[in-house]
């Protein structure tokens, strides 16, 4: 598509990708399915965001950085051996995902934090003003609470977050909203020309 170039938005089972015009997605990008991306939403270099056996919605002004991968699960998969109808993905608004992310069928609430590196696995919640540590390892269907830092690899509590911590999270979300639109105008004028 012209408006995203060197990326690829990809219709599969009969649902295409609805991305919000205001939204910056990185020449290298893979977006399949039934992917809903809302205003102001960076989808950085590289990143995957697959909805093929569930949807993946993406609210307004959320990052997600280079080489992250975002997918899904299908009905049928089980956590603790019970049945399920499948986890979409649904990611809030002003949300921060670091760079190479795995975020797998769960919820991230309005300004949620996912950092470098971290997997969220299925049936996962990152409540809204929550932050997920770099390189942490959220265990199937386990929630970090409104305000908590988690950390580790199974990732566990560590300590509530200060507001100072909150008000940085907030100011790196405008933060990508301004350095998306200024890379979409970056990518725009490169691609005019060649």
């Amino acid at each position: 598509m012209t408006d995203h170039p060197e990326a690829t938005i990809l219709p599969f089972n009969g649902k295409t990708p609805k991305i919000h015009p205001s939204a910056f997605i990185a020449p290298g990008c893979r977006i399949i399915g039934d992917v809903e991306i809302g205003p102001d939403v960076s989808i950085w270099y590289n990143c995957v965001i697959r909805a093929d056996v569930n949807f993946i919605h993406i609210g307004a002004r959320t990052n997600i950085q280079d080489g992250t991968v975002v997918h899904c699960d299908s009905p049928g998969d089980h956590i603790d051996g019970r049945p399920s109808e499948g986890w979409p993905t649904i990611i809030g608004e002003d949300v921060l995902i670091g760079h190479m992310a795995m975020v797998h069928g769960c919820v991230l609430k309005d300004r949620a934090f996912v950092g470098l590196g971290a997997i969220v696995m299925s049936g996962c919640t990152v409540e809204s003003d929550a932050m997920l540590a770099a390189g942490a390892l959220l265990s199937p269907g386990k929630t970090v609470p409104h305000r908590q830092l988690w950390a580790g690899r199974p990732a566990k509590y560590m300590r509530d977050l200060s507001d100072e911590v909150v008000v940085d999270m907030r100011e790196g979300v405008e933060h990508y909203v301004h350095n998306g639109k200024a890379h979409k105008g970056a990518v725009k004028a490169a691609f005019s020309h060649g």
